[in-house]
């Protein structure tokens, strides 16, 4: 992954980062804090994460991951979010809402924040704060 620093807490990830940058990632953090205040942020693989979570690829293999991430990168910031609750990609299906921001199966990389839609931005993030259902 891009956008990995050494830091051993979130706090130490943006005090890394420079200005405007610091700005962005620092009001995106904020956000996901209010708006999913159940996820604890830490850090995992050098990027700011949030909601541990055990992850479990169709092959069977399963590694300690998170349900949000987020990467300053050098060209844009990386939203990494999980499937939703219902398995769904979720970056795939507010892709059309978000506004001016490419969008992969997992992540939503852009610019600057308010290049996104606010409130699409913000279902996003609740729809992957919620834990995967039960099978």
């Amino acid at each position: 992954m891009k956008g990995q620093k050494k830091a051993a807490t979130p706090a130490e990830y943006l005090a890394q980062l420079e200005e405007p940058r610091k700005s962005e990632v620092a009001a995106l953090d904020g956000l996901i804090r209010k708006t999913a205040p159940r996820l604890e942020p830490f850090i995992q693989m050098g990027i700011l994460a949030y909601g541990r979570c055990r992850y479990k690829y169709p092959n069977g293999r399963e590694i300690d991951w998170f349900r949000i991430g987020v990467s300053s990168n050098v060209s844009y910031i990386s939203l990494y979010v999980s499937p939703g609750a219902d398995g769904s990609l979720a970056a795939e299906r507010y892709k059309a809402d978000l506004g001016k921001a490419n969008c992969g199966k997992g992540c939503v990389r852009f610019k600057r924040l308010n290049d996104l839609d606010s409130t699409a931005l913000k279902n996003l993030i609740r729809v992957c704060a919620r834990p995967p259902a039960k099978k």
